[in-house]
């Protein structure tokens, strides 16, 4: 067993003294989020599209910090929640979540990723927030993470955007310079300073846009953590290849699209359009200049399903079968709202992603798309609403309706019936290996 290096000991110490997030005492508004079943529902369709809804999951928490566990364990009662965490601190009040919900689905243990194979567990689902740009070593993180995710199991991560952070790792460098530390004095004076700071200081957007900058682990986290990096789209697509694992989708793909918002009315939509999608990606992530962070789905190398199945071009791989985009059933997000008021000429509503942090993403809708978004009921595949809600000869227009709707990521897609429509390869349910499983509500 290796020696912890003197970064991670530091790691380990910060975390012991400013535990991060804030600690949570009641998670009695979560528990009311996912009464919800679409919101679950929602969620699982986003890592796993082509399968069926599964709740018995294995799912890995790594670096579960002060909450994140006892979260997912409440959303997901059914699955086994494993998490690990380097600090005791966070483990402690991630325990007191634990007994609180009595989440008997939940097992904590202080270990840190580099050695996750200890647990003797392969997983379902990995999620990793926050925490791999933070280790010594990402790819060692990344590739022991790979190491234990089943081959038909999927990572959703975050790690931080370089370009958006510009002004973070300014500040950072000052406060190297001034040798500030993470105690109480410091972190209030520094505070009073950041109020002082120049209005078009690099930093000064993501002031504006942190809710909890102000408070002091949030601050220390950001300007004080003795480690991190960042990554840029090609940077991050690197680093997936070389620990084995493949780009899946974003979180929110709308603000890494050249389809939409503001850029998709500029001269250089088409161009852009032209390009492969990991260079859209990466132009687009210029070209909006502020993202701090990428949030994203990933798989194995040797993943036995599609790395991006939801496609509405007949002359995908699959085109033999035609048409699969007919079998897809559409989820509306729940975190979703359409704005009826002052609106647009010619619109009925605005669609709003509230998770999306640039203005430009609003997505009007006229009165035919208007009845088509009324008959997403989360059962109806896209051909039941086209021929409830259309005339034939405007299925056309219907199909890029729904395209949008994705892309601008007011739904997303059950196409687990595509599978068993076209008959195109085995299931790949991580579900259906146990016979005693009940796939359902996830």
């Amino acid at each position: 067993m290796s020696t912890e290096s003197q970064v991670s000991k530091e790691v380990r110490s910060f975390y012991e003294r400013m535990p991060y997030p804030a600690p949570l005492t009641n998670l009695d508004r979560h528990l009311e989020l996912y009464q919800n079943p679409d919101r679950r529902r929602a969620l699982f369709h986003t890592i796993f599209p082509t399968e069926k809804l599964c709740s018995k999951l294995e799912i890995l928490v790594a670096g579960c910090g002060t909450s994140q566990a006892a979260t997912i364990a409440l959303r997901e009662p059914d699955a086994r929640v494993t998490a690990i965490d380097i600090s005791e601190t966070s483990l402690h009040l991630t325990r007191n979540l634990q007994c609180k919900y009595n989440l008997e689905n939940l097992e904590l243990h202080q270990l840190p990723i580099e050695r996750v194979q200890e647990l003797g567990q392969t997983f379902d689902q990995i999620i990793c927030s926050g925490v791999l740009h933070h280790l010594p070593d990402p790819d060692l993180g990344l590739r022991a993470l790979q190491d234990v995710l089943k081959p038909e199991g999927a990572m959703d991560l975050m790690v931080y955007a370089c370009y958006g952070r510009t002004g973070i790792y300014m500040m950072q460098a000052y406060c190297r310079l001034l040798g500030l530390e993470a105690s109480n004095k410091d972190l209030q004076d520094l505070g009073a300073t950041l109020e002082a700071l120049p209005a078009d200081h690099p930093i000064a957007s993501v002031l504006r846009q942190a809710k909890d900058f102000k408070h002091p682990d949030a601050l220390a986290d950001a300007l004080l953590h003795p480690q991190d990096r960042a990554y840029s789209v090609p940077q991050l697509y690197d680093w997936l290849d070389r620990c084995g694992m493949t780009f899946g989708r974003w979180v929110e793909q709308a603000p890494y699209l050249p389809q939409c918002g503001a850029v998709s009315q500029t001269p250089h939509a088409a161009r852009l359009g032209e390009l492969t999608a990991q260079s859209q990606y990466a132009a687009m992530e210029l070209f909006r200049g502020t993202m701090t962070k990428h949030k994203f789905i990933a798989y194995r190398h040797d993943y036995p399903g599609e790395r991006e199945p939801i496609q509405f071009d007949d002359t995908h791989a699959m085109s033999r079968k035609h048409d699969r985009w007919r079998y897809y059933i559409p989820i509306r997000l729940p975190w979703t709202l359409c704005i009826r008021e002052r609106v647009p000429p010619g619109a009925v509503g605005v669609l709003i992603n509230r998770a999306h942090t640039y203005p430009d993403l609003i997505m009007p809708i006229n009165a035919a798309e208007d009845r088509l978004l009324s008959a997403i009921d989360g059962q109806r595949t896209i051909d039941d609403i086209i021929q409830l809600a259309t005339d034939g000869d405007r299925e056309k227009r219907a199909l890029k309706f729904f395209k949008r709707l994705w892309q601008y990521d007011q739904v997303v897609f059950d196409a687990s019936g595509v599978f068993a429509t076209f008959q195109t390869g085995p299931e790949q349910n991580s579900c259906s290996s146990s016979p005693e499983v009940q796939c359902d509500e996830s």
